[in-house]
Order: structure tokens, then C-alpha cells, then sequence
């Protein structure tokens, strides 16, 4: 396995195409969608949920947890919902995919202005804990699950809140996968197993992403591509999605 940036090519997309294999062997056709508002009374927070499943006669065994984390929305709602040429192939594949709606219209708005790494934190602490409370929940009512596997995946504002989950608890998470996230510095960690894809239009702040050296010490894959930054929800054309979803399944599919 290399562990510096790798281009981002036709070639190889064509050799993850022909030797990865998904990690749940059965590849479902239908989809199920249920959603549901949890509260976490201890913040008087409502937290709006998705949850993208296969449909399927028989559970699935040890059946891995993948949850979801959307961009920065300006408060408009309904992001959870914008990333689902990526949630519904995750539960295609077998996944059980939850998307949390991190931001309420009675939120504050993102500022602008100050050290984002300072005037955002509380941003990314909400969505942190909106994270933790989600999970704590799912424990309750979804026993079941394979806890020991879970994958966090966050695009953007929604990466920086999964950077700072996988510092906060790093003993809660196994993989985690950011799509351009930029503010938040990812952990230089082996576990959780840490993989990030890169836009080709906005950098990540300094200090964001792991030296080469760190990338060789812990195992990270940092993976440039030529998707803008803006492309990487349902916005992305077909062979875009196509690319990111190769992507984030390979991952999935590493021991």
C-alpha cells in the first residue's frame, strides 16, 4: 500500500473497478428510507435523521454502520437528504447508512470572518455531539449493528465535524473518510483508519493534513481527484459520483 498522494486517473479507477470487491458480498437492488426526529434533552436539540437500508427478507448479520455527514447548508434544511447517489449505494452495498441534519433553521449561521479553526469549533462541537448522541441512540435500537466497524463519513463542514469526533473518541470509530474537509485537522492516528478525498479547487488550511511522513507513519491515504469541491454531493455528475462512490466503497473494504 502507498501512502502518498496518488493522481487521480482513469487507469486507476479502471484497477479499483476490476479488483475491489465490496465488503458485503450481497449487492441489493431496492433501497429502504425511513427518517425520524430524535431529541437529545440534555441540549433540547431536535436531530433529524435518515436512515438508508437495504430491503432484504433476512437481517443481516454483524450488518456495518456507516453514518453520514452533510456540508455546511446555510441553515435551509434538508441536507441529509443531498448525498444520495452515495447513501443509497452504501446501503445497496449492504450498509446500514444514517445521515444526520446537523443544522436547524434556528441555528446561527457559520461566521465568516476570525480563525475558522476558532470561530467554527463550536460548529464542529455540536455536530460532534450530535454524532455521539445519534450513536448512542442506534445502540438502543438497532442492538444488532456491528459498533466495532463503524465508518464515519463527513463532506466538508460535515468532514471537520468528523475530524473532530475521530479526536474527541477515537476508541468509537473505526474508519473515517473526509470529503474535502478543510478546516479541522484530521488525527494522525492508525486507528481509527483515516482516508480523505481531495477536491481540486480549495486547499485545506495549514496543518489539515498529515505530512507525508505522518501519512507513512499511520497509514493515512490522502487521495487527490479533479472533482470540485462543490461537485462532491448530488450536485457531481455521473462519472464523478461514479468515482467518489469506487472510492469510499474501496475503503470500506480494507482490513
Amino acid at each position: 500500500m502507498k501512502y502518498k498522494i496518488i493522481p487521480f486517473s482513469t487507469l486507476f479507477l479502471f484497477l479499483i473497478q476490476c479488483s475491489v470487491k465490496p465488503n458485503v458480498a450481497t449487492d441489493h437492488a431496492e433501497v429502504k428510507l425511513d427518517t425520524l426526529t430524535l431529541f437529545d434533552a440534555n441540549r433540547h436539540r431536535k436531530i433529524p435523521v435518515a436512515f438508508y437500508s437495504p430491503k432484504t427478507e433476512k437481517p443481516i448479520p454483524n450488518q456495518q454502520l456507516v453514518i453520514f455527514n452533510h456540508g455546511y447548508g446555510m441553515n435551509k434544511g434538508g441536507d441529509y437528504f443531498i448525498y444520495s447517489y452515495l447513501t443509497k449505494k452504501l446501503a445497496s452495498k449492504g450498509y446500514f447508512t444514517v445521515s444526520i441534519q446537523h443544522e436547524l433553521p434556528t441555528d446561527a449561521l457559520i461566521p465568516v470572518e476570525g480563525k475558522p479553526q476558532i470561530v467554527r469549533r463550536p460548529f464542529w462541537q455540536n455536530g460532534s455531539e450530535n454524532i455521539l448522541f445519534v450513536l448512542n441512540e442506534l445502540k438502543k435500537t438497532h442492538p444488532n449493528l456491528d459498533y466495532k466497524h463503524l465508518t464515519l463519513i463527513g463532506h466538508s463542514n460535515g468532514g471537520d465535524m468528523v475530524a473532530l469526533f475521530g479526536n474527541q473518541h477515537p476508541n468509537l470509530v473505526y474508519k473515517i473518510i473526509t470529503m474535502d474537509n478543510r478546516r479541522m485537522f484530521l488525527p494522525r492516528t492508525s486507528i481509527p483508519k483515516i482516508y480523505s478525498l481531495r477536491s481540486n479547487d480549495y486547499p485545506a488550511d495549514e496543518g489539515v493534513l498529515p505530512t507525508e511522513e505522518e501519512q507513512k507513519k499511520y497509514h493515512i491515504i490522502i487521495q487527490s481527484t479533479s472533482i470540485n469541491h462543490g461537485h462532491m454531493d448530488d450536485k457531481g455528475n455521473d462519472d464523478e459520483k461514479k468515482a467518489l462512490n469506487d472510492f469510499i466503497l474501496t475503503y470500506l473494504n480494507e482490513k
